[in-house]
């Protein structure tokens, strides 16, 4: 081609020199348009006709292709090939350009790899087997290896050398290597480690307190474990670190089935007392201790007596409290409830008096673990047993607010003094 340009160019009148550059540079121009016409009616066409089949058919997989853009890379090799077919064109740069060519089709080979390895993980994701054991981070030490592998081989075809002869003698910077390397080492053992022990999976809620970690695990990468906070912020720790240091997995308890509540309430210890007749009377009629307190007086009139007790006296013998009713009552409450789970623990139990009083704690299972619908249903619980405490003739204990104490001082006023103080 070259001579061709080059003998027309000189029986138009042209010097040899100035043909020779022209005709150079001419081949160039053909040999580079020809080139981004193949790619421009490569993308245009080829790589949109295919896109369209593959909308077209049923098959899921194939449309991450295109969302990948892989057919798009792969359009990219057909000017380099072109280039390398017609680098004899040039004799004098031959060597050079095909060698160019040809690191270059290389480096779009593994360019192409990288977009190609991300599919294989988005179909993957398609499995439920890629909950318990993600292959993300594989696929990341396989690019790795792809990546050093195409930068010898590119290296060896410029400098027109085995490429096995470079990785002999890269057993010196082994140690250079592995510092480079180190936290993708780290972080493929810990991959290991987390996947063959089951100890995360994506969607799994955990907790993290010192990388600030809350929430569902929405990414298991090589290098990073990404955390996406309940507050929608997004925490990314170190992979490695979640095998050096302690975390939460909340897993356990969706699997159970059951979150727990674990709530005091404080009773006020000045209203603790002994049930009279006319309270158990009424207690009679509550339907979740209407049982007990039947069966309740049975018992301790029973030892009563058995033992000759003498029951003029309020300490002599076993008389029933209203704290002890009352527990019996909450007790009977959560066992009818149906948003708890009868299969788990539940407890309603009485914790060492303090400060601030009688703590009475309620410990038992939701039958729900969405955080909201778990939310809702304690607070629905609390709020019947707090409205009902006054019923047993108990307090809660509360701190004095500055409405208790107005109170205290209007009830010493004399009328005067009242009228002053409104």
């Amino acid at each position: 081609m070259i001579h061709f340009i080059y003998e027309w160019l000189k029986t138009h009148g042209f010097g040899e020199q100035l043909a020779d550059v022209l005709s150079v540079a001419a081949a160039a121009v053909f040999v580079i348009s020809l080139s981004l016409v193949a790619r421009l009616i490569t993308r245009r066409f080829f790589v949109k006709w295919v896109a369209a089949y593959i909308e077209r058919s049923k098959n899921k997989w194939d449309d991450i292709l295109v969302k990948r853009r892989v057919l798009e890379r792969a359009a990219n090799l057909v000017p380099a090939i072109i280039i390398h077919i017609f680098a004899p064109v040039f004799s004098v740069y031959q060597d050079w350009i095909q060698r160019l060519a040809f690191a270059y089709m290389v480096l779009l080979i593994f360019l192409f790899a990288d977009p190609l390895l991300d599919v294989v993980d988005d179909i993957y994701r398609n499995f439920e087997v890629s909950k318990t054991r993600p292959i993300k981070g594989y696929l990341q030490v396989v690019k790795i290896v792809l990546y050093v592998a195409g930068t010898i081989i590119i290296i060896g075809i410029l400098i027109n050398r085995s490429p096995w002869l470079l990785l002999s003698g890269l057993g010196a910077l082994t140690a250079v290597l592995m510092l480079m390397f180190q936290n993708s080492i780290l972080g493929f053992v810990a991959g290991i480690q987390l996947t063959s022990n089951d100890m995360v999976r994506l969607g799994d809620w955990i907790e993290m307190p010192k990388y600030n970690a809350d929430g569902d695990v929405i990414d298991i990468t090589l290098h990073t474990v990404k955390v996406r906070n309940w507050d929608k912020t997004i925490t990314t720790i170190p992979t490695h670190a979640l095998i050096s240091d302690s975390f939460k997995n909340w897993r356990g308890m969706t699997e159970a089935g059951g979150r727990r509540i674990k709530r005091s309430v404080y009773i006020d210890m000045n209203s603790i007392k002994f049930c009279t007749e006319e309270m158990l009377q009424r207690f009679e009629k509550i339907h979740y201790l209407a049982e007990y307190i039947k069966l309740k007086r049975i018992e301790i009139e029973e030892y009563n007596r058995r033992n000759n007790i003498d029951p003029s006296q309020l300490v002599n013998g076993r008389r029933m409290t209203n704290i002890g009713t009352f527990r019996a009552y909450v007790l009977s409450y959560l066992k009818n409830h149906p948003k708890i789970h009868h299969g788990m623990t539940l407890l309603v139990r009485q914790l060492a008096p303090a400060e601030h009083g009688l703590p009475i704690e309620i410990y038992c299972f939701t039958n729900d673990t969405a955080w909201a619908n778990y939310e809702g249903i304690q607070a629905d619980i609390f709020d019947h047993i707090l409205a009902v405490i006054p019923q047993f003739e108990l307090q809660v204990y509360q701190n004095p607010t500055g409405h208790d104490i107005n109170r205290a001082v209007l009830s010493l006023s004399t009328p005067a003094e009242e009228a002053d103080l409104s």
